[in-house]
């Protein structure tokens, strides 16, 4: 009887290296081809790498993503792959303190204003025309037909039916939209 015997051959380092190199590419081709059929939305906001890299002493850019692991640990992860962890409490903690001194940036300032024009329009029936996001200002209609002017500045929401006139200055942009004498919209 004749029995077949196998050797197993050495596998020269540099294939190994090769082989390596070649999966790493794949892996970095594979995640550019979804991330471009599915975009991932960031969880965090600029706002939010600030108050992290202020918490942890670190740039904001560098924070790439934070998750909480067994109710416990805080992990900060960043974007040149390391990471570190942090006790809940005490990073929950910190979060507070720094939000509260924190200033708010021009962007996020418009970022909260839009939100809140964008509520109290819907609520309205109202849009707007584009927003002058240096004195952030717009106008207002409703069926093609001007409603008035709307704006914040250091006073805080102000409205006016006409382009000149005095501003009528409330707390919130629904209450100077009412100010207006306009409505909450009624559903058909």
């Amino acid at each position: 009887m004749t029995y077949a015997t196998h050797t197993q051959q050495a596998i020269p380092s540099s294939s190994v290296d090769e082989q390596a190199l070649a999966q790493a590419e794949l892996y970095t081709h594979l995640e550019s081809q979804a991330e471009a059929v599915a975009p991932t939305q960031d969880p965090l906001t600029s706002r939010d790498r600030r108050i992290i890299g202020e918490i942890i002493e670190v740039e904001p850019e560098t924070v790439r993503t934070i998750w909480i692991e067994g109710g416990i640990t805080v992990w900060v992860q960043f974007f040149d792959g390391g990471r570190l962890p942090f006790d809940r409490d005490w990073f929950a903690t910190r979060v507070a303190e720094v939000k509260a001194t924190l200033p708010e940036t021009p962007l996020e300032r418009n970022e909260r204003l839009s939100d809140e024009l964008e509520e109290a329009c819907t609520a309205f029936g109202l849009y707007h025309g584009q927003i002058d996001w240096l004195s952030f200002s717009t106008k207002l209609y409703r069926d093609g037909h001007l409603v008035g002017l709307i704006g914040c500045n250091h006073q805080g929401w102000y409205a006016r039916p006409r382009q000149y006139g005095v501003n009528r200055v409330a707390g919130s942009a629904k209450d100077v939209i009412a100010s207006l004498g306009v409505r909450t919209a009624v559903a058909a």
